[in-house]
């Protein structure tokens, strides 16, 4: 039976800082006040995010966090209705006065509570969502099963599973020096690394020790939005640096530079996030007689060094002169999987002592076994040698991937093929002019309007690759093209 009329919703009014937070309040006091009463269907996610003009994605975590607090419930093939018994019926009058009492917490920023609701939905997603992630299925299981036995095993007998070094184990970072030596022309010693739980670990840890009373953060206009939160949450005022077809724009910094008192940039030289492009010798060398000049570090996020399938990759910036303001940030999750959670920082000796007197406070250290299994497979090629076999793959993946947009898109979308990383960066501005993509969703692909604090125009769009094969990325390049080709 049609409804006689559409249930409307506004939020305008609300205190609350996110849109989740805004929707949720406002049907919760629909509820209470009555507008909603029991029994009442609410619209369909779509068509409320259509009304409210948000992503359908936010109208389905609210509605699934009012149906867990008692105040809807969906029926199957049926719709989601006002609960005929509200959570707050049947307390007593002490327990209700308890119910808004709940204990003062420091506000988080908008974008971290966005970040945390985004990550609570990708637990619950059967789905592989995809953002350039390595593929899960690669994973050498056999090889990581055995080998965490053995470790296990010889730890024990040992005595070797107690409280350690904060900085990480020294096999491991005996390990890691070896490899950014003899691969990536970084000259540090095991002094100068420190172990973390992957590279978001490692951008908040410098986020925290660097001094936001020194100055500002610049980063990149496109950039990764959990660095972007971290140094918010810690202070820092952020500035955004303009990027152009070559990355970073070395003269818009310099502008940056002579205006603004500079605490650090964070950049992803190796390939751009989200842009995939490769930031050239001449802008590097650039960026680093800066950093000297007006004495502000540089975080490199180094996050996808391995996959690069064209010639020699460009060093990272912790390898070339005037280097000595380099903080580099490395992960060993894309090599297996993000679950792995298992990063490092190269710096200077005191930066490291920082480092590890943050973890001292957070988790005392790291994980033993698998910080001990991680080396045993680098030092015995096994890291090196699966290393080889994926950027196989991923390449493959890339090809195939052009050769999908190429054939689908008729030119309609149009791409640079990324020289290396596990994504490619799809222009679809000739698809989305003066069309609503509001419900778009498609969960290999990301709009660049994801990765700007500020909402803008969709033009691009993030296709990532390395998750999933090359059939599936047949199917999903398939449903893009149904959903921007009309």
């Amino acid at each position: 039976m049609l409804r006689p009329w559409d249930i409307q919703f506004s939020f305008e009014d609300s205190p609350a800082k996110t849109l989740h937070s805004k929707l949720l309040n406002c049907i919760t006091a629909d509820i209470k006040n009555g507008r909603l009463a029991a029994g009442v269907m609410l619209p369909g996610t779509r068509s409320l995010a259509k009304q409210l003009g948000i992503n359908r994605k936010t109208v389905q975590q609210v509605y699934e966090e009012l149906e867990a607090q008692g105040w809807l419930k969906s029926k199957l093939r049926s719709g989601t209705f006002v609960s005929e018994i509200m959570p707050e019926q049947g307390l007593s009058a002490s327990d209700s006065s308890l119910i808004n009492n709940t204990i003062k917490t420091k506000p988080s920023s908008e974008l971290a509570e966005n970040l945390y609701l985004d990550a609570v939905a990708l637990a619950d997603c059967v789905s592989i969502t995809n953002d350039g992630t390595p593929d899960a299925r690669l994973i050498p299981y056999e090889l990581l099963a055995r080998t965490y036995r053995r470790v296990c095993v010889n730890l024990s007998r040992q005595a070797r599973l107690g409280y350690g070094d904060p900085r990480g184990a020294i096999e491991l970072r005996n390990s890691i020096q070896k490899m950014l030596f003899s691969d990536r022309f970084i000259n540090c010693s095991n002094q100068d690394i420190c172990i973390v739980r992957g590279s978001q670990m490692g951008i908040y840890l410098a986020s925290r020790i660097l001094d936001a009373k020194k100055g500002a953060i610049i980063m990149e206009e496109l950039s990764y939005l959990p660095a972007h939160a971290a140094f918010e949450a810690n202070g820092f005022k952020i500035i955004k640096c303009r990027l152009d077809e070559q990355g970073l724009d070395i003269d818009h910094l310099r502008e940056i530079l002579s205006t603004n008192e500079v605490s650090g940039i964070y950049v992803t030289p190796h390939h751009q996030y989200p842009t995939t492009v490769c930031l050239p010798m001449q802008r590097r060398l650039a960026l680093l007689e800066l950093s000297k000049r007006y004495q502000f570090s540089v975080i490199e996020d180094d996050y996808d060094h391995e996959f690069h399938y064209e010639a020699n990759p460009i060093p990272p910036l912790a390898s070339l002169p005037n280097s000595e303001n380099v903080v580099h940030i490395g992960s060993m999750s894309k090599v297996f999987a993000p679950g792995l959670r298992l990063g490092y920082i190269v710096a200077d000796t005191r930066f490291i002592e920082r480092a590890a007197q943050e973890i001292v406070l957070i988790d005392r250290q790291g994980n033993t076994i698998t910080e001990h299994v991680i080396a045993d497979l680098m030092d015995s090629g096994e890291v090196k040698r699966h290393i080889r076999k994926v950027r196989r793959e991923y390449k493959a993946r890339r090809d195939h991937t052009a050769k999908e947009f190429t054939r689908l898109f008729k030119g309609k979308a149009t791409f640079l093929l990324p020289t290396g990383g596990l994504a490619i960066w799809v222009d679809i501005s000739k698809l989305v002019t003066g069309k609503n993509i509001a419900d778009f969703n498609n969960s290999d692909s990301t709009l660049n309007t994801f990765f700007a604090a500020e909402q803008k125009t969709p033009t691009h769009i993030r296709f990532g690759f390395g998750a999933i094969s090359m059939d599936e990325i047949t199917r999903s390049i398939e449903k893009l093209a149904d959903e921007l080709i009309t």
